[in-house]
């Protein structure tokens, strides 16, 4: 089976192999043949080490479809159903899941510490858990969300992440306000999902900030109301807010200095939503006077900060009713022999979101 394999965190390539097998199948499991999956920058954070992740691994998490066997007790699916593979299902019995935060259920990351690949030099873990940078992967049944006939693979890999977590920031976590200003920084395909959650629930100004001159024309076409390089977006907070900063900020980026600087431009009471993923020796500060006195929201959004399952109706729905444009996400298709391509150009900012067929 074929499959993009990291050997070592740190390295910027992957090595396309045809020697791997997926393993794990068994009770409660289910084996999926992948017919599409994104690349989300998580996947390149897990490859330099930002994010915490065993190594050799093979990255993606966001994908779709098609089941080719389940195992013994698994209900609700059937070999040949079409699926979209949740990186984070919950367990339905841990504390965050009882009291309805299933987002923060910690069942799936425990999967991520157990190989589910191997290779005749050994073991291979799947990046989360999953590892969809490949032709078939085992996971738990939960991780296997069935999908309508009318969703094509491609939309419904988006919709198992980067759609799901930026829609989310905006309508579950924010909850943003009819009539509102919103900044959004950072719009590669989290962002612009972000814009496009903000458009639906009705805000007013959608001000795009993003150092790349593509995704900031991008946004304009995704709902923003205007775009703006990093170093222009002062300007912005004065000309669109008289200086007061925007009701409701956005950071996608994952890093505590753009988290600074969103919590800058957000207005004394507003808020700032955490969204981007960062690394743990990344400090955000705050001081304790600033905290008191401002009275900003500092909300982190993981998942998108809802039930999951809820969220990809919800997406669905939306595309559907033509609310959200998810196919004009999708920039650049390639199959898994261009995944490098597909890298060099999302750590460039040249790619929303690149498809990879298989």
């Amino acid at each position: 089976m074929r499959a993009a394999v990291l050997h070592e965190i740190g390295q910027e390539k992957l090595e396309v192999l045809d020697d791997v097998e997926a393993v794990g199948f068994g009770p409660g499991k289910v084996k999926l043949r992948i017919r599409a999956t994104g690349l989300c920058h998580s996947d390149v954070s897990a490859m330099s080490g930002v994010l915490p992740q065993p190594a050799p691994f093979i990255p993606g998490h966001e994908g779709a479809g098609e089941v080719v066997d389940v195992g013994d007790g698994v209900t609700g699916l059937s070999a040949g159903d079409r699926v979209l593979v949740c990186w984070l299902p919950a367990c339905g019995e841990c504390p965050s899941c009882k009291r309805g935060q299933t987002q923060l259920c910690l069942a799936g990351f425990m999967n991520a510490g157990t190989p589910n690949f191997k290779r005749p030099g050994g073991d291979v873990f799947g990046f989360a858990g999953t590892g969809t940078f490949t032709e078939e992967v085992v996971v738990g049944a939960g991780c296997a969300v069935p999908i309508p006939d009318d969703v094509p693979f491609e939309i419904a890999a988006l919709i198992g992440c980067g759609v799901t977590t930026g829609l989310g920031a905006a309508i579950n976590t924010a909850q943003v306000e009819t009539g509102s200003s919103v900044a959004v920084i950072g719009c590669g395909g989290v962002g612009i999902s972000t814009i496009q959650g903000a458009r639906v629930r009705g805000a007013a100004q959608i001000v795009a900030v993003d150092p790349v001159a593509s995704r900031r024309e991008a946004a304009l076409r995704f709902g923003a109301t205007e775009a703006v390089a990093p170093g222009e977006l002062a300007d912005a907070k004065q000309r669109i807010t008289g200086g007061e900063g925007f009701d409701y900020v956005f950071e996608v980026v994952g890093k505590s200095a753009t988290a600074r600087t969103a919590y800058e431009t957000t207005r004394r009471g507003g808020t700032l939503c955490v969204v981007g993923a960062g690394a743990m020796d990344d400090t955000f500060q705050v001081n304790m006077f600033e905290l008191f006195f401002d009275e900003k929201r500092i909300l982190p959004s993981m998942y998108g900060g809802g039930d999951v399952l809820r969220s990809y109706e919800r997406a669905i729905a939306l595309w559907r009713a033509g609310r959200i444009d998810l196919e004009s996400m999708i920039t650049h298709r390639v199959r898994l022999d261009g995944i490098n391509d597909a890298l060099d150009q999302m750590r460039t900012g040249e790619a929303l979101r690149t498809c990879i067929e298989l």
